[in-house]
């Protein structure tokens, strides 16, 4: 089996990747080789090292012919530019989240239109899908048969994204599959220029022992995943049979993956309480409209029905998601900190 992987570098690619590697088969095949295709390679991950990893580096839209030159099985499709730059920057976003995706998904359907093998197709697409209109606000909780309504570039783009694989999949060109990722919290690394990325930051900053600014209110409500229950749910839902028993996915609908829901003011009470109250007060407020715009559009509370069906389940608590983080990269956490006696989940 030839998986490959697109932004295979990236946080959740990696992770992804890493995963897929330990499992050695999927869909119940042994994995021959997982290809890690991104514009930025990362050879210090282990990784790199394994011998079934192959590396395609470059922009996506001009990689397909060697992503492609060999049959490929399954593609998981989680390149993309971020939020608040594809808002930004329109014409980087139409490039990098429609083109390439359309791009892919032809590559694709050649394969199979050659007598080649009819990939899987896994989308990562995203809760930006859904806004409230004026005509027609938001219901909650929110479910995959509710009407999408972006009020981002992002979500528009990924919600075109969405119909173009259901369509593939109807000709039979793919076997492709979709689920809408919740704003994976807590991520590692720098900020990134997602405008959920704050939602990060502001326990991954203080943690570190350094500021984070929140430039939203703290009541806003927001749908959160861990990463750890980010990637169990991509995998399932790539990996799924079709049909119509418990664990196997049905029909061509995005699947919502589970949601942890909380208000910014209760991660910042979370942290509190796990690391204390010097670490808490590092953060302040500075309101941003334009992120607020963004993320408050997004819906927050989400019937999770479907995604059960898939053993799926939202992390327990903000306060496991916490300890996730200090148990998966308890180097970037202060010296302080740990003095504090900040417990891991040891999970």
């Amino acid at each position: 089996m030839r998986i490959v992987i697109t932004g295979g570098f990236g946080f959740i690619g990696a992770q992804v990747a890493a995963e897929l590697l330990a499992r050695g088969s999927f869909r119940g095949t042994t994995i021959s080789e997982v290809v890690l295709a991104d514009r930025f390679v990362r050879r210090d991950l282990p990784i790199a090292d394994d011998a079934r990893v192959s590396v395609v580096e470059g922009d996506l839209l001009a990689s397909l012919d060697a992503v492609f030159a060999e049959p490929v099985d399954v593609v998981i499709h989680l390149a993309s530019a971020v939020s608040a730059e594809s808002e930004a920057d329109f014409d980087l976003g139409i490039r990098s989240n429609l083109d390439s995706t359309r791009a892919l998904l032809d590559s694709a359907r050649r394969q199979s239109g050659s007598g080649g093998p009819v990939p899987v197709v896994f989308f990562s697409s995203s809760v930006a899908v859904y806004g409230s209109d004026d005509s027609l606000p938001l219901p909650s909780p929110v479910s995959e048969s509710t009407l999408a309504a972006p009020q981002s570039s992002y979500g528009t783009q990924k919600l075109v994204c969405e119909q173009l694989i259901a369509d593939y999949t109807r000709k039979g060109f793919i076997d492709g599959r979709v689920a809408r990722l919740m704003t994976v919290a807590i991520r590692p690394g720098k900020p990134n220029a997602a405008a959920s990325g704050f939602l990060s930051g502001i326990i991954r900053e203080p943690l570190a022992g350094t500021p984070a600014t929140c430039p939203v209110d703290p009541d806003l409500r927001v749908a959160l995943a861990s990463p750890r229950a980010t990637v169990e749910g991509i995998l399932a839902v790539a990996g799924a049979d079709r049909g119509h028993r418990p664990g196997q996915l049905v029909g061509r609908l995005p699947v919502n993956l589970p949601a942890l829901t909380v208000t910014v003011s209760e991660m910042l009470d979370t942290l509190r309480r796990v690391a204390g109250d010097a670490v808490a007060d590092l953060v302040t407020f500075s309101p941003d409209p334009a992120v607020e715009a963004i993320v408050s559009s997004w819906p927050a509370v989400f019937d999770n029905s479907r995604a059960a069906t898939l053993g799926l389940s939202p992390d327990p608590d903000l306060e496991s998601v916490v300890r996730q983080y200090l148990d998966d990269h308890r180097d970037t956490v202060s010296p302080a900190v740990l003095a504090t006696g900040a417990e891991t989940t040891g999970g």
